[in-house]
């Protein structure tokens, strides 16, 4: 009996990075774009797709922060990662010349990735458009003789455009962290909530899980970041990334996002539950293997 191909939901077109990143990730996969961020979480929790792949973090330009701050407020759980790296390519429709160029649609960030290209190629003007993949399904679809998309080469494969010039971008060493999330009631929260709901996500953690994800928001008194972050001190746990965010509706309150080198062990669940007592809520994202 032929097994159906799990679902899995991306922001944006299909083509796109983020579509690459879920193939490697989860091979053979059904991709599901999605034209907004918040109809991804959608998919997720409704339970029409059985997983999603996003981009959280780019080398470059940073943080997600639409996508770091859903994290928070849906209930999804981290369950693995994956760095991508970020080739820009000048695709246009077929017998289009490069001499003919006069536009470039893509994502602005990726439209800023590529500064150098647009220096050396004056005569190029950089048009933003809402997806990398979108803008090469815009440029083949109506067959502008005078105009590319500035996207990966999954896009000129599931578009049929022709590729005019590869590797565009200004730093080869561009790269995108995704996140594989799927659907959990598994929230993290408060220091009655913390021993409760990590019983409850244990069942989500995937196996050689080396890195939680956590989100926590401290007291607002003298030392309180300080006794926060002392949690990981105390036990020797590495911190490889921490960030804070606005919260949204509480103006100059923010959210710290840490990224800790430990899975599930006991001195990873005496962090949090230290933690737990010190900060004014503590939600677990996800624990999964690093990539």
């Amino acid at each position: 009996m032929k097994v159906a191909a799990i679902k899995v939901a991306i922001q944006g077109e299909l083509g796109s990075f983020s579509h690459e990143a879920a193939e490697r990730m989860l091979p053979r996969c059904t991709v599901v774009p999605c034209a907004r961020s918040a109809e991804v979480f959608d998919r997720v929790e409704n339970g029409s797709v059985a997983a999603a792949v996003i981009p959280i973090e780019n080398s470059l330009a940073g943080t997600v922060a639409e996508h770091a701050d859903l994290l928070v407020e849906r209930e999804v759980f981290i369950q693995g990662e994956f760095l991508l790296r970020i080739v820009h390519n000048v695709i246009a429709a077929p017998d289009v010349k490069f001499s003919a160029l006069r536009r470039a649609f893509s994502h602005p960030v990726a439209l800023d990735q590529c500064r150098d290209f647009f220096r050396h190629n004056p005569k190029i003007e950089p048009v933003p458009f809402y997806d990398t993949a979108g803008s090469v399904k815009h440029v083949v679809a109506h067959r502008f003789a005078d105009a590319a998309g500035i996207a990966g080469r999954h896009a000129a494969l599931e578009y049929s455009g022709k590729i005019l010039q590869a590797g565009i971008e200004d730093d080869k060493r561009n790269f995108t962290r995704f996140f594989l999330m799927h659907k959990s009631s598994a929230s993290t929260a408060g220091k009655k909530g913390t021993a409760a709901s990590a019983r409850r996500y244990q069942r989500l953690i995937p196996r050689g899980a080396n890195k939680t994800s956590i989100a926590f928001k401290v007291k607002n008194v003298p030392g309180a970041l300080f006794k926060s972050l002392s949690v990981f001190a105390l036990r020797d746990i590495s911190l490889s990334k921490i960030e804070s965010r606005p919260m949204r509706g509480r103006p100059w309150e923010y959210v710290f996002y840490v990224d800790f080198l430990r899975g599930d062990d006991e001195p990873a669940r005496n962090a949090l539950r230290h933690l737990g007592e010190v900060a004014e809520f503590v939600r677990v994202l996800g624990i999964y293997p690093a990539a």
